[in-house]
């Protein structure tokens, strides 16, 4: 009704909208604090504010990857317009802490202008298959060209092969529901798997994947889920599938540390 007097009365009414460039330029600012090793730069809202680090609540200021300047290999991003959020993957494999990183960008609304949420898995030395300089040269090799708009897969099928994949390890019939392209590259960690849809789990754990978390973007054919990978105990994970022509054509998982499960050896002071 307010909108409607408004609009009656000749007065412009401005509307917030989610834009691919906003979403973009926002992950680009987080880049920028990461390289700087300063949070200053980001517009982080000043009433709203979470951050999280490998699924628990922290203080980005004090977090590890802002501890210092990170030297950064390679960074992509990935927008989702629907959901106001962003994916942006970060390689750093040198200095004396080499991470990857796979953070989530969440705003408020639909206005991109300030962040609500940074939500981080940090990968480092003692993580799961963690290797970054291995990591860099398999995802370096890789095109995550836009895809032509014709050819884009849909939001629906996105979201089904991304939660298919992560219910592999309970539901025997989920590998069989995604179509796995013929050269398609799974690179876990640093290891690296080519096709990538051999040797895949066909169920036997009772624990599913949960707290999973969605970035979506069409335009690349891309899904990130943020997740809790409680089918091998309780890692924080993130797990990202580009689809072409219908097909998956690249997986690319980021494990951090947990401390309930006896083989992690990295730790975190959250």
């Amino acid at each position: 009704m307010v909108r409607l007097f408004a609009l009656l009365a000749g007065v412009a009414v401005v509307s917030a909208e989610c834009t691919r460039e906003g979403l973009l330029a926002a992950a680009n600012s987080y880049v920028a604090a990461l390289t700087a090793g300063k949070i200053d730069g980001l517009k982080l809202s000043a009433t709203n504010f979470t951050y999280q680090e490998n699924n628990k609540k922290a203080d980005l200021a004090k977090s590890g990857p802002f501890a210092q300047p990170l030297k950064i290999d390679l960074t992509r991003s990935t927008a989702d317009v629907v959901a106001c959020a962003s994916y942006t993957l970060v390689i750093s494999s040198g200095g004396a802490k080499p991470y990857i990183l796979a953070t989530q960008l969440r705003h408020p609304g639909d206005d991109t202008s300030t962040i609500s949420l940074v939500d981080t898995i940090a990968a480092t030395t003692g993580s799961l298959f963690f290797n970054a300089k291995k990591t860099l040269e398999h995802i370096q090799a890789q095109n995550w060209k836009p895809i032509p708009e014709a050819e884009r897969p849909s939001r629906e099928l996105l979201k089904k092969y991304g939660d298919a994949y992560l219910d592999m390890w309970t539901d025997k019939d989920a590998a069989g529901s995604i179509q796995w392209g013929a050269d398609c590259e799974r690179v876990e960690g640093s290891q690296f798997t080519k096709p990538c849809g051999v040797s895949l789990p066909r169920g036997g754990s009772t624990k599913p994947n949960g707290n999973r978390r969605y970035v979506i973007d069409e335009t690349v054919g891309s899904v990130d889920i943020l997740c809790s990978f409680d089918s091998i105990g309780n890692y924080p994970d993130s797990h990202e599938t580009r689809v072409e022509g219908g097909k998956v054509k690249y997986v690319h998982t980021v494990t951090g540390c947990s401390p309930s499960y006896p083989s992690t050896k990295c730790s975190f002071t959250l």
